[in-house]
């Protein structure tokens, strides 16, 4: 599964760097230690200790788009000229990472400023991720860094002449809206004038102020780009179509930035969902912000829509890879880890577990080639997910070993899903030619959450039964082939 993990991490379409922060973790733990409550200004007292965080970071790996973009030959060649990748406009948006990490989230963004090793500025959008199971010393963080140079650049084009912005505007490689809010600036006041103090309990009451407040946004323009990202033939279809791009999970997202209005945060930045209108969907990375000497009625607000759908897409293989074995389809032995101890703390029970032995695997690798076991591996994914429903899981724990795990399921369920799986294995054995697929097969229940590694044990020890009765059945040796 490593092999396949690497592919996907070196050609991955965005900036990814395998990092170690077990630095800055214990560097952390020595602060409050000390007594240390609020980090940024301890930091900015002395950036000395920024300095010291930096130090506590080690580049463990990145993938080929990072040396790419960042013009490096190599690994080692960025590595060793990293102090001029990461300096001048840096300092306060580490800061802000710093804090989020402090703060105690598992997860980090922040906009910032890079340079390539020939000298190019990089804005960037960075985020980043303690991956699972490394929570406790921050030995593995994923940083997915995201170039908006263009993006930038066009904002700071676009405050210098309005009529350079038109063009920058038209021409802009992200989706640019301008939009009317005076409408929702109004409405928000005059809640505000009735005494309303609380408006997420008044959005949680009256949901439909939030789809009130949605109707009344007057979009005023949209640029080229909009229209090929959104799918639309011109402004006209776009605009007489927004219904179907602003729809389900938007509803949410918009509450969430009418609640940062309300708070008086005229910059936004978050992800959300939206639809083409041939109905493809696109994360998007959206930024609000309203334009200046618009801060008292809101006439005029600019969103830029970056999609993010490829690099969203990345995160969700690499989630679902934390999860699942890549050749069998089924969940891993870090998931399975993980649900046993959930179903030990909540059940429910019954619990009936089944443990299970791939028959002929060593026997099949010696004499077709790998390829010929990978083949009997796959089979056995395929008929272990056709026997499980939604409520039961099924794992591939080891080289040859799974398991199949029922909760609310006593032993005639269990005797039941047995019997199921043999009858697949009979369908699976009749659809494909070479070496027949064979399991040996051991099941327990338990009527206790707290004796589920008791019945695990009974399963085992009765798979190993079948599996010594298999072979002496076969005439096989049960040291040369498993």
């Amino acid at each position: 599964m490593g092999a396949h993990i690497s592919d996907f991490f070196d050609l991955a379409p965005s900036s990814m760097w395998l990092e170690d922060y077990s630095g800055i973790h214990e560097l952390f733990e020595s602060w409050r230690s000390a007594g240390v409550t609020e980090l940024g200004g301890f930091l900015r007292e002395d950036p000395r200790r920024v300095a010291m965080c930096s130090a506590g970071i080690k580049i463990l790996r990145v993938n080929q788009h990072t040396l790419t973009l960042y013009a490096a030959e190599s690994f080692d060649a960025l590595s060793l000229r990293l102090d001029e990748v990461f300096r001048d406009d840096m300092f306060e948006a580490y800061i802000e990472e710093l804090e989020q990490l402090w703060s105690g989230l598992s997860a980090f963004q922040s906009k910032s400023v890079n340079y390539s090793l020939d000298g190019r500025r990089i804005d960037i959008l960075l985020k980043g991720a303690i991956l699972q199971d490394h929570e406790k010393r921050w030995d593995r963080v994923l940083v997915v860094v995201d170039d908006i140079t263009e993006l930038e650049d066009a904002r700071r084009r676009a405050s210098a002449s309005e009529q350079y912005a038109r063009g920058v505007f038209e021409q802009a490689p992200v989706s640019l809206w301008v939009e009317d809010f005076s409408a929702i600036k109004d409405l928000l006041t005059d809640i505000r004038n009735q005494g309303i103090t609380d408006f997420r309990t008044f959005t949680d009451v009256h949901p439909e102020f939030v789809e009130r407040c949605m109707s009344e946004i007057r979009v005023l323009d949209v640029n080229r780009y909009t229209l090929e990202m959104f799918k639309a033939a011109d402004k006209t279809d776009l605009l007489g179509r927004l219904p179907e791009i602003f729809r389900d999970e938007m509803m949410p997202h918009f509450r969430a930035q009418l609640l940062d209005l309300w708070d008086g945060r005229l910059f936004q930045q978050r992800e959300v969902v939206n639809y083409a209108l041939d109905a493809s969907t696109l994360h998007i990375h959206l930024q609000l912000s309203v334009f200046p000497g618009y801060e008292q009625d809101w006439g005029r607000v600019l969103l830029a829509l970056t999609d993010i759908t490829a690099r969203k897409r990345a995160e969700a293989y690499l989630e679902y890879l934390g999860t699942h074995d890549v050749l069998t389809k089924l969940k891993n032995r870090s998931f399975y880890v993980d649900e046993l101890k959930r179903l030990t703390r909540r059940g429910p029970v019954p619990i009936t577990a089944i443990i299970i032995d791939l028959n002929n695997l060593k026997e099949t690798n010696d004499t077709l080639g790998h390829s010929g076991g990978d083949a009997l591996l796959r089979r056995t994914g395929e008929v272990l997910a056709k026997a499980v429903d939604h409520l039961s899981q099924a794992a591939r724990i080891g080289g040859d070993e799974f398991a199949v795990l029922l909760s609310s399921t006593d032993e005639r369920a269990g005797e039941l899903m047995l019997d199921h799986i043999k009858q697949l294995i009979k369908l699976n054995n009749q659809f494909y030619p070479g070496p027949p697929l064979s399991f040996s097969m051991g099941m327990a229940t338990c009527y206790e959450s707290s004796q589920l590694g008791d019945a695990l044990r009974d399963a085992d020890l009765q798979m190993y039964e079948n599996k010594r009765a298999y072979y002496l059945k076969n005439g096989l040796d049960r040291r040369m082939a498993s």
